[in-house]
């Protein structure tokens, strides 16, 4: 099936942690498929009327939770689109439920070296601005991969592969993931 054919029924929800690049591949992704890209962190901030830095100051982590769930439920009942979430999103069952019913989730795992070489020293990231911000990656890893591994599609986003390699290998995933939804109706 080539891209300009393929027509998106179900919203593309990209998961993963920080750096793993959800939105610069979700907009390659979303632009490769003629389809809106939509960031939810942006959009968090934007009903807000604050950064997300400053709603953990404000409202703490909780609060925010409780605003992204309702801002990708909301985004979840529009049109189809490619949707980059923020990292702690599909920790969430609710979400987890939303994407599952109208989306297809999307998994862009990396490894710690590869997520650290593109967070460390960049602001904006509340959960890294702690003592040995590494270690957090790594303990976020352990306490988020096995749920983010229940995905649609997991597709592998290495320091040495570009953009373009992941949005190839999610299209090959949904094509797969496709070919085993036919076969189990």
């Amino acid at each position: 099936m080539g891209n300009a054919s393929r027509k998106l029924d179900k919203t593309l929800v990209l998961v993963g942690l920080m750096g793993c690049g959800k939105s610069s591949v979700g907009r390659r992704l979303a632009q490769r498929l003629g389809v809106e890209f939509v960031d939810t962190d942006d959009e968090i901030a934007e009903a807000a009327g604050m950064s997300i830095p400053e709603i953990f100051e404000r409202f703490g982590e909780k609060g925010f939770r409780d605003g992204e769930v309702k801002v990708i439920s909301r985004l979840l009942s529009g049109r189809p689109n490619v949707m980059a979430t923020g990292g702690g999103a599909f920790m969430s069952p609710l979400v987890r439920a939303e994407v599952e019913r109208v989306g297809t989730s999307i998994w862009i795992r990396a490894d710690l070296n590869t997520l650290w070489g593109r967070v460390r020293g960049k602001p904006g990231r509340p959960l890294l601005e702690a003592e040995n911000p590494k270690q957090i990656l790594s303990n976020l890893m352990d306490e988020r991969y096995p749920i983010y591994g229940t995905a649609d599609v997991i597709v592998e986003s290495r320091a040495e592969n570009g953009h373009e390699t992941v949005v190839n290998d999610i299209l090959k995933g949904l094509d797969d993931f496709s070919s085993r939804q036919s076969e189990e109706k």
